[in-house]
């Protein structure tokens, strides 16, 4: 039986349905019980818990062989890199000791040692502490998201603007989490262990592609709009995070463009920037 955490985000409701394509027993993991419908529609059960709930999520994981865990983001209006590093200490604690075989974990490109560096700093403390434990796991480190674009499609619609914290020529890794599902799905059902995947789409793109993309679905001109970084946080306070998650938002994307990570043989997804963006807004309606 296999654990799919963060069951109905943009990986794992496609990992849930790859493995049951591939004739798995899966089960969904969510803390709400209005997204029990979704999971159990893909062909899987649904176990509500509270990751938080220590026990409840250790007797799911220990009657379970292998597990698939992705950190759940935290609210960006509060600390979510303090709320994140708890849900690391919590995930961590539930799987140690327990009789898992094997633990597929979610990471990201330029993962690192540091302080209020978003994702990399909080998913590298992940990384090492499933380190620390004896259950055996591998480690994916994905690209920059597709997905991380889904918010710029009201404002291509409404001005014919994204707006981008990078520079609109800075080409960088990204991947469609679709293609993250399948290497996930291939390495939960893979018995052996491979330490370390790293996986991107099938080029790296810029914000200018990420426009171009919106402007042929659109059928309208849509131009990048470059935020300078003394504005990132303000702007970044102004769309509804607080001071906290934006100063930590802000140094990710300074370490992203310090220290930009591109692997000598990743694992090539095959969704381009253009289907994707395509897809998003034939679902926008």
């Amino acid at each position: 039986m296999i654990v799919v955490s963060a069951a109905t985000g943009h990986i794992g409701s496609e990992l849930i349905k790859l493995l049951v394509s591939r004739n798995q027993e899966v089960i969904g993991l969510t803390s709400k019980q209005g997204h029990v419908s979704q999971i159990e529609k893909a062909g899987a059960k649904a176990a509500v818990i509270d990751i938080f709930d220590t026990s409840k999520l250790r007797g799911l994981l220990n009657r379970a062989d292998k597990f698939y865990l992705l950190n759940p983001p935290g609210d960006i209006s509060g600390n979510p890199s303090q709320e994140e590093r708890q849900s690391v200490q919590v995930l961590i604690d539930a799987v140690k000791n327990g009789t898992l075989k094997k633990i597929v974990a979610e990471s990201t490109y330029g993962a690192q040692p540091g302080y209020e560096l978003g994702d990399l700093d909080v998913l590298y403390e992940l990384e090492k502490k499933l380190g620390s434990t004896s259950i055996p796991h591998e480690i994916i480190r994905g690209a920059y998201y597709f997905s991380n674009w889904d918010m710029a499609l009201e404002s291509a619609e409404k001005q014919g603007k994204i707006y981008s914290f990078f520079p609109k020529d800075f080409n960088l890794p990204m991947v469609a989490p679709a293609d993250i599902a399948k290497l996930a799905a291939d390495r939960l059902i893979d018995d052996e262990i491979q330490p370390l995947h790293y996986v991107e789409g099938p080029r790296h793109y810029s914000p200018q592609d990420v426009a171009d993309a919106f402007s042929d679905v659109l059928k309208k001109p849509v131009e990048v709009v470059e935020i300078p970084p003394q504005d990132w946080e303000n702007f970044m306070v102004s769309s509804g995070f607080s001071t906290a998650a934006a100063k930590s938002m802000a140094n990710m994307t300074q370490a992203t463009l310090d220290t930009l990570e591109t692997p000598d043989s990743p694992t090539k997804g095959t969704t381009t920037l253009a289907e994707y963006v395509a897809d998003l807004v034939r679902q926008s309606g």
